[in-house]
């Protein structure tokens, strides 16, 4: 069953279609960039795989790519607040910084 829409602020509705209102799961992300835009692709590495199957790609350009991290670190925040402080090491296994 489709999840019901949701009011954001600013009065935007946001509507889950059944092919996507599961999600896909990721435990590793990569992100790339270009003048006029932001390439995220999400992915899922498994035990044993020296691979990363990507399951999801977003791009969008680099105005909106600043207003997610805005939002995403706010969330982050939040979590925080409620839940404790997420442990993460400084770089996971296989990551790579790389500079556009």
């Amino acid at each position: 069953m489709a999840e019901k829409p949701k009011d954001v602020p600013g009065g935007l509705t946001f509507e889950l279609r059944p092919d996507v209102e599961t999600g896909v799961y990721s435990n590793v992300a990569s992100i790339v960039h270009n003048p006029n835009e932001f390439i995220f692709d999400f992915a899922a590495v498994l035990p044993g795989k020296d691979s990363a199957v990507v399951r999801a790609r977003i791009i969008t350009n680099p105005v909106h790519a600043k207003q997610f991290l805005a939002a995403l670190a706010e969330n982050i925040a939040g979590y925080e607040r409620q839940f404790g402080e997420i442990q993460s090491p400084l770089q996971m296994p296989g990551q790579k910084t790389t500079v556009h």
